[in-house]
């Protein structure tokens, strides 16, 4: 019975730590200022990422900020 104690919690916490966390939303947005779109993309922590690079900065923040200068990002 106590050599099956330690598979079986060793199963169960793969089992429930393996949640889907890297989930990001992503979309284009566009600036009159320039031709080039860039991709803003919600982070699985709620941070904001632009072509990749994680700003660090909340999601809502900063495209909130680039609304404010006249960028434009659709869904």
């Amino acid at each position: 019975m106590k050599k099956w104690i330690l598979p079986c919690t060793v199963f169960v916490l793969i089992t429930f730590s393996c949640k889907k966390d890297d989930t990001r939303t992503c979309t284009t947005c566009t600036s009159s200022l320039s031709s080039t779109s860039f991709e803003l993309c919600e982070e699985s922590d709620g941070t904001a990422s632009v072509n990749g690079d994680n700003t660090g900065t909340p999601y809502s923040t900063y495209l909130a900020n680039l609304q404010e200068t006249g960028v434009e990002c659709g869904q």
